[in-house]
């Protein structure tokens, strides 16, 4: 496999168990050695100067490992420690992760008994310690309840400037967070695009949802003479108002600008537009053949 992360990127690395994920994670850290080619990170060949390449990283492992017996303060000035910052800078970078990963509320709490989500916050944490320009998060949000899950984006949204690449199973978080996400099967790159268009290059077609409030059949007349427009389907009424229409486009954002004027134009009303993206699992079935 060969993929590049621009600098100031954050990408997302998607794949199904067994893919290779976590082995290309670990290449890139250092912890596994390639059998053949050669990982770079910020320009540094992480084989032949591997100390130099991990001052450039900060890791988040999919199973956050603390010492549990540790408060979070005291863990997180270990971590300062071991890699190299000491004395009073010490402090003063603890003090900022422990500001910017939402743990003041926990600092002095023992590791053992915090929540996952704060074990999560702390394992961000010590990857932020000294300021890394590159960073690699393997399934950051695992094993969390809906809540945490929504906090824990929150915080890697505000980690702007870094580059920053994250493993995930769910096509909504890499949609969420990453400009480009990178899917893998069987340890092979078999997609790389925009989660918007990979969604269209690997279903085939775009699609877009509207609902409308109007006759249904003069209303899916209207939306096909729409140039650029594949197939229009009306789905099956609900307890919303109006009806729901699924539009098939090679290139639905030309359609999507239209649609109010074509909507409208009609004397009808439009109460929702969005586009649809297949899920992970439609991408894996359309991208792998499984």
């Amino acid at each position: 496999m060969s993929f590049t992360v621009p600098r100031g990127e954050v990408a997302g690395l998607l794949g199904p168990n067994g893919s290779g994920k976590s082995t290309v994670m670990r290449c890139l850290i250092g912890f596994f050695s390639p059998t053949g080619g050669r990982v770079r990170v910020a320009g540094i060949d992480v084989g032949a100067d591997p100390l130099e390449a991990r001052r450039h990283l900060g890791y988040l492992p999919e199973q956050v490992t603390l010492y549990p017996d540790l408060p979070v303060r005291r863990y997180l000035e270990f971590v300062a420690g071991m890699k190299g910052i000491g004395g009073a800078a010490r402090r003063s970078v603890v003090d900022d992760v422990i500001a910017q990963c939402g743990l003041g509320a926990v600092a002095g709490k023992l590791n053992g008994k915090l929540s996952k989500g704060y074990r999560q916050r702390v394992g961000l944490a010590q990857a932020l310690i000294g300021d890394p320009p590159v960073l690699v998060l393997d399934e950051p949000t695992v094993g969390l309840d809906p809540v945490q899950t929504v906090e824990l984006r929150s915080l890697l949204r505000e980690l702007r400037g870094r580059t920053v690449l994250l493993s995930t199973h769910v096509l909504a978080e890499a949609s969420a967070l990453c400009r480009r996400i990178v899917i893998l099967d069987r340890g092979r790159v078999v997609a790389e695009d925009t989660p918007e268009g990979l969604a269209r290059r690997v279903e085939g077609l775009g699609r877009l949802v509207v609902r409308v409030d109007g006759p249904p059949e003069q209303v899916a007349q209207a939306l096909r003479a729409i140039p650029g427009v594949e197939e229009v389907t009306a789905e099956a009424a609900d307890e919303g108002p109006g009806r729901l229409f699924v539009i098939r486009a090679a290139d639905p954002e030309p359609v999507q600008r239209r649609l109010a004027a074509t909507i409208v134009g009609g004397g009808w009303t439009l109460l929702e537009a969005r586009m649809r993206t297949p899920t992970l699992e439609e991408l894996f079935v359309r991208a792998v053949g499984r």
